[in-house]
């Protein structure tokens, strides 16, 4: 339990910092906007997100207060 504790702290921080370093990605995403029989007509848009600095910031003080604390537990 403790190990899994841990890696789930540390993943936690890395997604933290990851956020912080890098707060904005891009996807794409195809619609269809007409079809008509057989045919179709779809468009490719490619939508931005930004991953608030506050989210970040979160993610990596929990995972850092995981990783402190799970080596205490009692098994």
């Amino acid at each position: 339990m403790k190990r899994f504790l841990l890696v789930i702290g540390v993943l936690l921080v890395l997604a933290g910092i990851l956020g912080l370093v890098n707060p904005t990605f891009r996807y794409h995403q195809k619609k269809e906007v007409a079809k008509l029989g057989p045919i179709q007509a779809t468009v490719d848009e490619e939508n931005t997100v930004e991953i608030p600095k506050i989210a970040s910031i979160s993610l990596a003080l929990v995972g850092l207060v995981i990783v402190l604390l799970a080596p205490r537990l009692k098994t």
